[in-house]
C-alpha cells in the first residue's frame, strides 16, 4: 500500500476513539513508510480538518466524542506554548512579549 493520505484514511476508519488507537510504528508498517511520513500525512489530514487524534500513549485514532477531539487539542496546545517558552528563552524575551509579537490568544 502506497503512503498517502487516502491510505492513511482508510486505515483511521478502523481506529475510531481512543481506545482504538495505533501507533506510529505500527501505521508505518502497514503503509510501508517511515514514521516521519506518517507524522506529515497525519499533518495534512488534520489541516484538512479531519479530527485525528493522538497522543503517545494512546496513538492515533480519529476522535469519537468532543471530549477526544478537546484532549486533543489540549494536547496540542501544550506542545506548542512549550515550544514558544523555549523559543522566549533563547531569544532572551518575556513570553508575554514574544506571545504578543505572534498576537496569539492566550
Amino acid at each position: 500500500m502506497r503512503a498517502t493520505k487516502t491510505a492513511l484514511c482508510v486505515l483511521l476508519e478502523r481506529h475510531i476513539g481512543r481506545d482504538q488507537g495505533i501507533t506510529a510504528a505500527a501505521i508505518a508498517l502497514a503503509l510501508e513508510c517511515p514514521e516521519r511520513t506518517v507524522r506529515e500525512l497525519i499533518t495534512e489530514l488534520r489541516m484538512d480538518g479531519i479530527a485525528v487524534c493522538g497522543h503517545p500513549s494512546s496513538g492515533y485514532f480519529v476522535a469519537a466524542t468532543p471530549e477526544e477531539l478537546q484532549e486533543t487539542l489540549n494536547f496540542l496546545r501544550s506542545r506548542a506554548m512549550h515550544s514558544l517558552v523555549l523559543e522566549a528563552r533563547l531569544r532572551n524575551v518575556p513570553l508575554a512579549d514574544l506571545v504578543g509579537q505572534l498576537r496569539l490568544p492566550t
